[in-house]
C-alpha cells in the first residue's frame, strides 16, 4: 500500500497501523455512566443504613404490636378454656397466667403465651383506667365472656410513648 493509499484511508475515519483501535476496540465507562453507578449505590447503601438500624421509637412500635397480638390471644384463650387469663407486667418482663380451681398458675405449655422480657426494658408501663394499673405487678384480667372493659395500655421508654388501646370486644390497634 502506498502512502497516498494510507492517507486516504485515515482521512476516511480508518484507524492508522498500529493505533490501538487497529486491532481491537477500546472499552471503558464515560464518566456519565460512573457516576450514575456511584449514585445508585450511594442511594441502595442509604436505605440499608436506614432499615439496618431501627429508631428507638419503632422499636416501641414493634412490641406494641407484638404484645397486641398475645393480648388478644389470650383473651380468646380465657374464652375457649372458659377459665380468666390474666396479663402480668414488670418493666423488665411479662407472662401470662391462667385460673385454676384456688390459684393463677403460669401458662407454660403454649410457646406464644411464655413468659417473656421486653426488648428495650425497662419500660414504663401505665394502664388506664388507673385504678387498675397502680399495682405492681400490672394485671390485665380477661373473662370467660366475650365482652370486656375497654382499657388503654401504654408503653414508654424515656420521652416515646405507644399506646395499645382494647375497646372491650376484641379489638386491640397500636397507637
Amino acid at each position: 500500500m502506498t502512502t497516498r493509499a494510507r492517507g486516504l484511508l485515515r482521512r476516511k475515519g480508518a484507524p492508522a497501523a498500529g493505533s490501538p483501535a487497529a486491532g481491537s476496540p477500546v472499552g471503558g465507562f464515560t464518566l456519565v455512566e460512573i457516576m450514575v453507578v456511584m449514585v445508585i449505590i450511594g442511594i441502595t447503601l442509604g436505605l440499608v443504613s436506614i432499615n439496618a438500624i431501627p429508631s428507638p421509637r419503632q422499636d416501641l412500635q414493634d412490641e406494641a404490636r407484638r404484645l397486641s397480638l398475645l393480648l388478644q390471644l389470650a383473651r380468646d384463650e380465657a374464652i375457649v378454656r372458659n377459665r380468666p387469663v390474666t396479663f402480668e407486667a414488670t418493666p423488665e418482663r411479662y407472662h401470662f397466667l391462667v385460673r385454676n380451681e384456688t390459684r393463677w398458675d403460669p401458662i407454660t405449655s403454649d410457646d406464644l403465651l411464655r413468659e417473656r422480657e421486653f426488648r428495650n426494658a425497662p419500660l414504663t408501663l401505665l394502664l388506664e383506667p388507673g385504678s387498675a394499673g397502680t399495682a405492681n405487678p400490672l394485671r390485665i384480667t380477661f373473662g370467660r365472656e366475650p365482652v370486656d372493659k375497654p382499657f388503654l395500655l401504654t408503653l414508654a421508654s424515656g420521652d416515646i410513648r405507644v399506646g395499645i388501646r382494647a375497646d372491650g370486644v376484641g379489638h386491640f390497634t397500636v397507637e
